[in-house]
């Protein structure tokens, strides 16, 4: 069978989203050419968003205005800024409810076999930022690229005199010893902490 054109359409569409499968872009676009209702309630969702969510101008995190809620929340500690590579990490590190300084995201990392050099990244901003910061923490992901963009970062902040770190690794609170890859367990091995009483 042969679906309509526009329904083809929105498949394809909806399986160029991230983390969506071309089987799951079909069952996504077969409910919502069922669904009418729910769809017009998509579709308004989505422009709006478009229309009204951008970049903060201070971090680069998502905001409906000049500034995100972090960086208009007077009560955050702008001397500690937390590193990331998308908005999405941001979002992560808030659910902790741990972090109460600032975010600056770079808008990905260092990829040279994808073209993506230190200028297509957010990194003036963030020199500019940091010399007026007591803490910088490089929270890019532990990938051979998070890794780089980390490395790349601290060799430019290590010249503005700012204290730099890195978010502790090892294993996960629930985990057990059995399921935890190598590299993981090494490092957390490697950077062990003593136990205090």
């Amino acid at each position: 069978m042969k679906y309509p054109d526009r329904l083809l359409a929105l498949i394809r569409a909806l399986s160029r989203l991230p983390g969506v499968g071309p089987k799951s872009a079909q069952k996504l676009g077969l409910y919502l050419a069922q669904n009418k209702a729910e769809a017009s309630e998509l579709a308004a969702v989505i422009e709006e968003v478009r229309r009204h969510v951008g970049v903060c101008e201070r971090c680069g995190n998502l905001a409906e205005g000049p500034l995100c809620p972090v960086c208009a929340d007077p009560t955050r500690d702008e001397g500690v800024i937390a590193v990331v590579e998308t908005a999405a990490d941001v979002l992560a590190i808030e659910k902790s409810g741990e972090f109460t300084g600032v975010y600056h995201v770079l808008g990905g990392v260092l990829n040279p076999l994808e073209g993506v050099g230190p200028e297509a990244l957010r990194i003036e901003p963030l020199l500019e930022r940091a010399e007026r910061a007591r803490e910088v923490i490089l929270a890019t992901s532990m990938t051979v690229e998070g890794e780089a963009t980390a490395a790349y970062l601290s060799d430019l902040l290590a010249q503005k005199g700012v204290k730099l770190s890195r978010p502790a690794y090892g294993l996960p609170v629930g985990g057990t010893l059995e399921y935890v890859d190598e590299i993981t367990l090494a490092r957390a091995l490697a950077h062990r902490q003593p136990v205090t009483e």
